[in-house]
């Protein structure tokens, strides 16, 4: 089952959340510093433990009903995320920390989006499954 399509899924929502955390810049300060999410423990943290339950939920592939679950999980990981990265850009006026927003910043966006795609690949197997046990 490792050839579904949500695994596809899975893999890009982990590559994006590990991989181009390193490439693209969170944001640039006032003094001219580029901050990566390496510079910074909790984005780190966060970025990698949602690459992390990718990684787990691409192996689940036999439970489909936890597979889901951690999709699920994963993108609520991922709205607290954003919602860190919205608090820091918006947290004080006059763009005194923030001075430049980078791409890195929409980051879980990307990876929402593709586990949106993943959860509705597992949920669409799950109803299959379900069709054919009628059947039976």
């Amino acid at each position: 089952m490792l050839q579904r399509i949500q695994t596809i899924y899975l893999l890009c929502a982990a590559l994006v959340s590990a991989g181009l955390i390193f490439v693209f810049n969170l944001w640039v300060t006032q003094n001219d510093i580029v901050i990566f999410a390496k510079d910074e423990v909790l984005y780190l943290g966060l970025f990698l433990g949602s690459a992390l339950l990718s990684i787990i939920s691409i192996f689940m592939y036999k439970n489909r009903k936890s597979q889901f679950m951690l999709g699920r999980l994963n993108i609520i990981l991922n709205f607290i995320l954003l919602g860190f990265f919205v608090y820091q850009s918006l947290n004080l006026s006059g763009e005194t920390a923030v001075s430049e927003k980078g791409i890195g910043m929409l980051l879980p966006v990307i990876s929402i989006v593709f586990l949106a795609l993943a959860n509705k690949a597992i949920k669409k197997d799950e109803d299959l499954v379900k069709s054919v046990d009628r059947l039976r």
